[in-house]
């Protein structure tokens, strides 16, 4: 989940088309999800509305062949949220790219952390 970062660091986002993307928000969204089982308390703990959380979600599962989480809704056991299988894929996919840009971007970092103000 998102920490206190150093700067500089890299934040990447993979671009699915001109206005679709998965970053940093949107791996989180899904590491609270899978956390809390639910798409409001993960909004709740990103300080966002759950309309947004929602349109977030419905976004990452249109891009993708299948979606990466799936709901259940409300009733006398209660409603809920989880990643599918694809979701967590996804999920560690970007996780790894994240690690692998970063180690490969180390030296480079450094040299501006060095430069910097």
């Amino acid at each position: 989940m998102a920490g206190t970062k150093r700067f500089p660091h890299l934040q990447l986002r993979v671009k699915f088309s001109a206005a679709d993307m998965f970053g940093p928000g949107k791996a989180e969204l899904l590491e609270r999800i899978a956390a809390t089982g639910s798409i409001s308390a993960s909004a709740r703990q990103m300080r966002m509305s759950y309309k947004r959380a929602w349109q977030l979600t419905d976004a990452m599962n249109r891009y993708f062949r299948t979606p990466l989480v799936t709901t259940a809704a409300g009733g006398a056991r209660g409603g809920g949220a989880s990643l599918t299988p694809t979701g967590t894929r996804v999920l560690a996919a970007y996780r790894s790219l994240q690690r692998r840009a970063t180690a490969a971007a180390a030296s480079d970092l450094a040299t501006l952390e060095r430069l910097a103000v």
